[in-house]
């Protein structure tokens, strides 16, 4: 059965970058696992997507039928980067750690797909995620050890990203890592580790 994949770019460093090399071993390994599959890259790095203003705010809360052309001009990133979530099986994300979080264009993406009554509601009174039967696969990427040990409290990133995802729906998460990259007695170690666990991983 073909499966299609949303693969998300955000590092800056491009092909020396270890989050992108680590999404891609994920990407491999899937191109494997499917006999038909089809990946769709939504490169951040270079095409950003809008941070949030009062334009589309405004539309956001405007039902569609009421919303003006302006609205749904200022709407129309938004609106692309949900079918795109939408139509994926499976979303692969690279995730490098900038000061202990995410990238800013990752949480523009975030806030562009995090839409009340589209990606979520609360209908009956509680949160529900509207994005559901989705993978996710997380490549993080970071110059520190933030997976054990005393930076593991600082890594606001995958403890953000499993929350805003579980919100919206996708609950079904893994994360990879390729860490210690700055670190001397890590850095010639760290991506091989970090590529026989996606290789050892069954997907």
């Amino acid at each position: 059965m073909g499966k299609r994949i949303l693969n998300i770019v955000t590092s800056i460093k491009g092909d020396a970058s270890f989050s992108n090399k680590l999404s891609n071993a994920v990407i491999e390994k899937l191109t494997i696992a499917y006999p038909e599959i089809e990946v769709e890259t939504l490169d951040l790095s270079k095409t950003p997507l809008p941070y949030l203003d009062e334009s589309q705010i405004g539309a956001f809360f405007t039902p569609v039928e009421l919303q003006t052309l302006e609205q749904k001009i200022a709407i129309k990133n938004s609106n692309d980067a949900v079918q795109k979530l939408m139509d994926a099986d499976i979303i692969v994300i690279g995730v490098p750690l900038y000061n202990f979080g995410i990238p800013a264009v990752l949480k523009g993406w975030v806030d562009q797909i995090s839409r009340a009554g589209v990606t979520f509601s609360y209908a009956d009174g509680h949160p529900k995620g509207l994005v559901t039967d989705k993978k996710v696969y997380l490549s993080v990427a970071s110059g520190a050890i933030f997976s054990e040990g005393p930076y593991k409290s600082y890594d606001f990133a995958e403890p953000y990203l499993r929350a805003v995802l579980a919100f919206l729906g996708m609950t079904d998460v893994t994360t990879f890592r390729v860490e210690g990259t700055s670190i001397p007695d890590f850095a010639e170690s760290a991506l091989p580790k970090a590529l026989t666990a996606v290789e050892e991983f069954s997907f």
